[in-house]
């Protein structure tokens, strides 16, 4: 059996942490904003949800309560510096999508923008918990439009190949991400 160590506790999330970033947006009343996540995560089949994390002393937070709705992005290797930059700035000192230079687009079926150049987006309609709102920063929402890069995602499968600039990033701690890397198949026993 290898040899393992302690971890520390209050470092110990960053041992599932690694899934995919997201970029959260989300619109009220003509206002916008953007923020790097890295706390989400899938829920459930059908209807499809999805979980994440979004602090309350946030814009997009506001935003997200006001209109019941938000967009998950799913942002790729190529836009790392500004996914960092949409993370670390606040948007309600500064114009988010223009600070972190992501452009936002229109959404299918929601009022909050997508987020130009990523590789995919799941579009969301609040499902109201407020004792995990308000407690854990937890929100639930069920997608009800999903969208990605065919050159990345199709036939219900990730496919990177080909495409290093398009690998989803992964942020670990302290500004450092990784990129997803080599697929591999591992076809179960007859």
């Amino acid at each position: 059996m290898p040899r393992l160590a302690p971890v520390e506790l209050a470092k110990s999330y960053r041992l599932l942490n690694h899934g995919p970033t997201v970029l959260v947006s989300s619109a009220h009343e003509g206002r916008s904003n953007v923020m790097a996540a890295a706390w989400a995560m899938p829920l459930d089949f059908d209807p499809p949800k999805v979980l994440v994390v979004v602090d309350k002393s946030t814009l997009t937070r506001q935003l997200m309560e006001a209109s019941g709705e938000f967009v998950l992005n799913i942002p790729c290797k190529a836009q790392a510096a500004q996914v960092l930059a949409a993370g670390s700035q606040s948007g309600k000192e500064v114009d988010k999508f223009a600070a972190s230079e992501l452009s936002p687009l229109p959404a299918c079926k929601v009022g909050a923008p997508l987020v130009a150049g990523c590789i995919a987006h799941l579009e969301c309609k609040i499902i109201s918990e407020p004792r995990n709102e308000q407690q854990y920063d937890l929100f639930i929402g069920e997608i009800i439009a999903a969208q990605a890069d065919p050159d990345v995602f199709s036939n219900g499968h990730w496919h990177f190949d080909g495409h290093d600039d398009k690998r989803s990033l992964h942020y670990v701690a302290g500004g450092h991400f990784m990129v997803i890397g080599e697929e591999i198949d591992v076809s179960p026993s007859p």
